[in-house]
């Protein structure tokens, strides 16, 4: 992991190199609190257990699913160590996690069901 965003212009990302898990869901509710709940989840686990970054997340306007992003060394490792905090939450039943391991299009890929 990088200290320090690389200059603009250079040509690099914070992330090349890394292996990445995203996480897509249907969503569904009126209220948002549990989306950015979760997210604040994930943003202070991977903070404090130095295995990742999270990246951030996304939401549709009508809050009928989104995604969130993080990355790390290990993809396998990231994704074992925020499982137990996905299922905390209901809406992340039948969620998919895309794990890719590496950054570039010839990097393994697999999805599993959270």
């Amino acid at each position: 992991m990088q200290d320090s965003l690389p200059l603009p212009g250079s040509g690099s990302s914070p992330f090349q190199g890394l292996h990445s898990v995203v996480i897509w869901f249907d969503y569904g509710l009126d209220d948002d609190a549990s989306f950015y709940s979760l997210s604040l989840e994930l943003a202070t686990l991977l903070e404090n257990s130095k295995i990742g970054i999270y990246d951030g997340h996304e939401m549709a306007m009508d809050n009928s699913d989104g995604s969130y992003y993080m990355y790390g060394p290990n993809a396998e490792m990231l994704f074992k160590a925020v499982l137990p905090t996905l299922k905390k939450y209901n809406f992340m039943e039948g969620a998919r996690a895309v794990l890719r391991f590496g950054d570039g299009e010839e990097s393994g890929r697999i999805e599993v069901e959270v």
